[in-house]
């Protein structure tokens, strides 16, 4: 379980924080359209962690980047990402057009306690994706201390995630990234029971490692999506011109296999939502699951499947959702995908924790206008599969290990004291979260709230 032996910002001690320059790898990489921020869901989930640091009188320095561009492209500057964040904090993100050298420095050097500093966007530099060690050095040069706290960017060996580490001290996890591990990896080691997983998508082939970590954990696994036709198809069903993996085939046997070897309930679904072609607007009918007619292909779960999957989840106490259960896009065939985000949130009323672990499933609470109603919303798509996996991330394979516990009495009061203010945070966070302002058409409007922090201005945006 990788959270719990690395440090966290909540390990730090006062004198580790106070006054020293911490270098920050959020993630920002949120999506544009025209320039714009249309979805600021990443940068929200950042702002504990920045809220936190700089409170604390730290220094704090943001890197990030921001899609895949070739060199210097100003498309992909992180500049509106400063603004967008100083808007979101009620408090000054300043903005230098690097992340590396004498200029950064300066600027570095001029930051008081609980001021903000927005570096240049990492992948303007060959060495960020290659981990290059000069590269990293020099990231890391204006900072004291390093904070990681882009759980989506966790998976990658990258300069600005693993490599910085070598060069600074401590190396913790920011909150969201410690609340990433905390729920994912508790739901793989302790989980409450029942656990009921429910894995959807359209491929077998990029889910099979996480369906075998599953298997041996979980009461229950439930299937949906377009890898259904290729269980079905290893069981002698006719699919009609639905999605299957023909080199995939043996796998899901082998996978079914191992449900019945480890005493899971595998669930499939019971009737199809079918339609004559790939598109929103094909004739569509409802079939049992073993009678798919030729031509015909699905992309949706029927009815009756959704309400034994309901079924299914009634008595969950954990649930992990990886997945949508059809082309939830599509209206007409999103009542599957839809059906079961509801379904969760009610359990999560009723006590049950409920993880959506990333992707598409994640998508689809949001659009559903439920992600508030969830335990946890994971902010990795690639990460949280790799983690799910049972593969350690280079990002946090670069934390600090935690120290043992003391010795005597006071482990179990320390312990108590640790997770009673990790829960507490976890539930400002969420608040945090859910309560600021979502951008719309790529505006945020004001939270209407009193800035938590105030920093004193000292340099304005620059290049916004």
């Amino acid at each position: 379980m990788q959270s719990a032996v690395k440090r966290s910002l909540l390990d730090l001690a006062e004198e580790e924080v106070a006054g020293r320059c911490a270098l920050v790898r959020i993630d920002a990489n949120v999506p544009l359209k025209g320039g714009q921020i249309t979805d600021d869901t990443r940068l929200r989930k950042s702002l504990p962690t920045i809220r936190f640091l700089s409170f604390r009188g730290a220094k704090v320095i943001l890197c990030s980047h921001l899609g895949r561009p070739k060199g210097l492209d100003q498309r992909f500057s992180l500049a509106r990402i400063a603004a967008h964040l100083s808007s979101l904090l009620e408090a000054e993100v300043a903005f230098v057009g690097d992340c590396i050298g004498t200029e950064i420095q300066k600027e570095a050097a001029a930051l008081k306690p609980g001021q903000i500093l927005m570096l240049e966007n990492t992948r303007f530099h060959e060495g960020e994706t290659s981990n290059d060690l000069e590269f990293a050095a020099q990231l890391a040069a204006p900072a004291d201390f390093f904070v990681m706290d882009a759980f989506g960017c966790a998976h990658r060996a990258h300069a600005s995630t693993a490599g910085v580490a070598q060069f600074l001290s401590p190396v913790v996890a920011g909150l969201l990234l410690q609340k990433e591990l905390s729920f994912l990896n508790g739901a793989m080691t302790t989980p409450a029971r029942p656990f009921v997983a429910v894995v959807g998508g359209s491929k077998v082939s990029s889910k099979i490692g996480v369906l075998e970590s599953l298997l041996a954990k979980c009461n229950k696994l439930i299937i949906g999506g377009g890898m259904v036709f290729t269980f079905l198809a290893a069981r002698g069903l006719p699919v009609g011109a639905s999605l299957v993996e023909a080199d995939k085939i043996d796998v899901a046997r082998q996978l079914e296999a191992l449900a019945a070897a480890c005493g899971v309930q595998l669930l499939l679904p019971q009737d199809i939502v079918v339609a004559e072609r790939f598109a929103q607007d094909a004739p569509a009918r409802v079939v049992a699951a073993d009678a798919i007619p030729d031509g015909w292909l699905g992309l949706d779960i029927g009815p009756k499947s959704l309400e034994a999957f309901r079924a299914a989840l009634a008595d969950a106490r954990t649930v992990l959702w990886n997945g949508p259960m059809g082309v939830f896009e599509w209206p007409r065939f999103a009542t599957g995908t839809l059906g079961i985000a509801h379904a969760l949130a009610e359990l999560t009323e009723k006590g049950c924790t409920t993880i959506i672990g990333g992707g598409d499933s994640v998508c689809a609470v949001e659009q559903a206008g439920l992600a508030g109603r969830m335990s946890h919303i994971s902010t990795g798509g690639g990460a949280s599969l790799e983690l799910l996996e049972g593969r350690t991330l280079p990002g946090v394979a670069a934390l600090d290990a935690r120290a043992p516990p003391p010795a005597g009495a006071l482990v179990l009061l320390g312990q108590f004291i640790y997770f009673w203010t990790f829960g507490v945070l976890f539930s400002a966070m969420d608040w945090l979260v859910h309560h600021e302002a979502p951008v719309v058409n790529g505006s945020a409007d004001k939270p209407g709230r009193a800035a938590m922090l105030r920093s004193n201005s000292r340099t304005q945006l620059a290049g916004v």
